[in-house]
């Protein structure tokens, strides 16, 4: 006898069987993640207040956040800047990074060996281009 789904439930009806999909594992993210491995230069503050700057790539990014690996001795609630050089085949051949704002919300350590500490980087709302070709 099987048991009748909560409303929180779904059932798909096969010939024989009936799963409950909410017992399927999914993925908690609401939005599209892209694992697209870009270079990137991360520049912040240490706890201390010591500026930093380093380069790194990420693992994945969507638009709410990005993943990647640091070196740098950050702590959650650290805020950050990613600074992505836009290839220039989108840009009609300029030189244009795109500086996005946010804070870290997320450590662990790095499980690549590259670097110290993965960094799960939530945007805020704030971001700016800079034009490398009027800036030189």
């Amino acid at each position: 006898m099987s048991k009748k789904p909560t409303s929180k439930q779904k059932i798909f009806k096969s010939e024989d069987t009936d799963i409950l999909l909410s017992k399927i594992p999914s993925d908690r993210r609401s939005e599209w993640r892209l694992k697209l491995p870009l270079v990137v230069e991360v520049e912040g503050k240490l706890p201390k207040g010591k500026k930093f700057s380093e380069q790194t790539t990420i693992e994945n990014i969507s638009s709410s956040g990005a993943y990647f690996s640091l070196d740098a001795a950050i702590t959650v609630g650290s805020k950050l800047n990613l600074i992505i050089e836009i290839p220039p085949e989108l840009t009609d051949g300029k030189k244009i990074k795109l500086r996005l704002g946010g804070s870290a919300v997320r450590l662990k350590k790095s499980t690549s060996g590259q670097k110290k500490q993965d960094v799960a980087l939530n945007f805020d709302e704030k971001y700016s281009f800079i034009d490398n070709e009027q800036s030189n």
